[in-house]
């Protein structure tokens, strides 16, 4: 599934932006399957994937021969301070327990003028018609609360404001769906009669999901 959408035209266009002023020397926290990484390694860019996850690393490792991949914490990278001049966090900040330990961490690792990416979605906006509005908004916020920081994105702009980040903007892009591919995702979210309503939907050519994803960086000064 994050193939799938990592392939659309939107992600690309996306992924672009997030690699803009990122320097020549980037670590990559939350890499996965390491595309980001790859692909900034093929640029010529010192780029480091790192990830908790030993299968996406081995999967990167895999697909990105090229590129470097270490096993690590977002919130205690295993680098010297300043030994970047870009930071990446694509699609993890809503899995780490403390995200602003993460922002410190990117601001210690960041050399002056470095520039911090954080990139993803609030698990709350997500968009989705449904023949029961009430009960859809109910297993929205239900997926949302089972994960460690649902919220994170609506606080990218402040966690790097507190971390005294400066040059701070914010980019609102928003994937909207409306093909059958997107029912792997609804499944993680309902079932039964709920995505029975769904599938039947991408049938009849009536589905629609958006997804409102938050692109917010920033400059380490000082």
């Amino acid at each position: 599934m994050l193939d799938a959408l990592d392939d659309l035209p939107e992600a690309r266009d996306l992924r672009e932006r997030t690699y803009e002023s990122l320097g020549d020397t980037v670590v990559d926290v939350g890499c996965g399957g390491g595309r980001a990484t790859g692909e900034l390694t093929a640029r010529g860019v010192a780029a480091v994937g790192v990830d908790l996850d030993p299968d996406m690393l081995a999967a990167a490792k895999q697909r990105w021969p090229e590129a470097e991949f270490r096993l690590a914490d977002a919130t205690a990278l295993p680098f010297d301070d300043g030994a970047f001049t870009g930071y990446r966090a694509d699609k993890v900040l809503h899995a780490v327990p403390e995200p602003e330990r993460a922002v410190a961490e990117a601001r210690r690792v960041l050399a002056r003028n470095g520039r911090a990416v954080l990139v993803g979605q609030d698990w709350d906006t997500i968009l989705i018609d449904s023949s029961d509005p009430d009960r859809t908004r109910a297993l929205v916020h239900a997926r949302a609360d089972g994960m460690a920081t649902p919220r994170a994105g609506r606080r990218y702009r402040n966690l790097l404001l507190d971390n005294g980040f400066t040059d701070v903007t914010v980019q609102v892009h928003t994937f909207v769906f409306t093909d059958p591919m997107i029912l792997a995702m609804l499944e993680t979210i309902g079932d039964g009669d709920w995505l029975d309503d769904q599938v039947a939907r991408a049938r009849d050519d009536r589905l629609f999901v958006a997804l409102p994803v938050f692109l917010v960086s920033g400059t380490r000064v000082g």
